[in-house]
C-alpha cells in the first residue's frame, strides 16, 4: 500500500466540500430592498418593525424564535399568506394580514429577508 501524501487528504478534503456543497442546490441571498419594498406595500410596518416591539413581535425576535428550525421558512410562508388568528402584544387578538403578492419568489424572498435578520 503506498503512504498518501499530506496534499492528497488536502485535496480529497476540498472535492468533498465542493461535492456537498453543490449538492446543497444554490444558496440564494435575501434582496433586502425588494422584502422592505414588499413589506411595505403590504403595510407590515404597521405592526412590525425590524427591532422594536410595535403591536406585533420585531423581526429579528421572529428570526431568533425560528433560527435552528428546519420548518422556519414554510412556517413564516403560511403565516403571512394565510391570515391566521395572531394575538397581540397587548393581549388582543386579530387576523393577520395577507401578504399582497402572489408570487412565490417575492414571497420566499420576504421570508429569506426576516429569517436572516
Amino acid at each position: 500500500m503506498m503512504p498518501i501524501h499530506p496534499t492528497q487528504n488536502v485535496l480529497a478534503a476540498a472535492l468533498t466540500t465542493a461535492l456537498l456543497l453543490s449538492l446543497a442546490g444554490p444558496v440564494r441571498a435575501a434582496d433586502a430592498a425588494a422584502a422592505q419594498a414588499l413589506a411595505k406595500r403590504s403595510n407590515c410596518f404597521k405592526c412590525h418593525a425590524i427591532d422594536k416591539a410595535k403591536e406585533a413581535k420585531p423581526w429579528k425576535e421572529v428570526a431568533a424564535k425560528l433560527k435552528g428550525n428546519p420548518d422556519a421558512q414554510a412556517k413564516l410562508v403560511k403565516h403571512i399568506t394565510t391570515g391566521p388568528k395572531v394575538k397581540l402584544d397587548d393581549g388582543s387578538e386579530e387576523e393577520h394580514p395577507i401578504i399582497k403578492t402572489k408570487n412565490q419568489d417575492d414571497i420566499k424572498n420576504l421570508v429569506d429577508w426576516i429569517l436572516s435578520l
